[in-house]
């Protein structure tokens, strides 16, 4: 008699995915792939799914949809509102964990913008995550981490272009980390709303 087939999650799948994406460009991926990453068969998760594009759309959509909570795991776990978003910087350094890994999630990223449905969710996801950034801006002010007049809406989204640009940059120049080089990215971001200190 044979084994009955493994019942997974929709979670199980899509972190099946995710680990598959890690090792695989768009081309490669393909649902028996992600089966076997999950321990599945193919045609059990084309059932449930339909397609791989129906797969990644469901995951892309996900993604935007926790993006807030994302970053709130993230400031829960640091007291300083400034050292959760330098933590989140570093987070993204992550899609750089090696000039070939960042190679394939810009393939990646390539297929969010040319599909018109991606990339409704991945300026779902940039949205939120603007949001939430400038969310520990405000509570950095309020710890007076930030000059009260700081305005957090322009600062979210400089450090949402410092942190796309210096993904970019880093991916020419490879000088150092990634995670060195997003995080001094966000530095010079923040470096002109620091409070001024009073001479001794």
């Amino acid at each position: 008699m044979s084994p009955r087939p493994r019942k997974v999650s929709d979670t199980d799948i899509y972190a099946a995915t995710y680990r598959a994406m890690q090792r695989l460009g768009p081309r490669e991926l393909t649902l028996a792939e992600i089966a076997a990453e999950a321990g599945v068969t193919a045609g059990a998760i084309a059932q449930r799914f339909g397609s791989k594009r129906a797969l990644l759309l469901s995951l892309s959509e996900g993604a935007a949809a926790s993006a807030g909570d994302m970053l709130r795991a993230i400031a829960s776990a640091h007291q300083s509102p400034l050292a959760a978003v330098r933590a989140y910087a570093e987070c993204m350094a992550g899609l750089a964990s090696s000039p070939v890994a960042l190679s394939r999630n810009l393939a990646y990223l390539q297929v969010d913008l040319a599909d018109d449905e991606f990339r409704a969710h991945l300026k779902s996801q940039g949205h939120a995550t603007r949001e939430g950034i400038q969310a520990l801006l405000d509570e950095a002010v309020a710890a007076h981490e930030l000059s009260p007049d700081t305005d957090t809406e322009t600062l979210a989204r400089n450090i949402e272009l410092a942190l796309n640009g210096a993904l970019f940059t880093w991916a020419v120049y490879q000088d150092g980390s990634a995670v060195d080089f997003l995080r001094d990215a966000v530095n010079v971001a923040i470096a002109p709303y620091l409070p001024k200190r009073r001479p001794a």
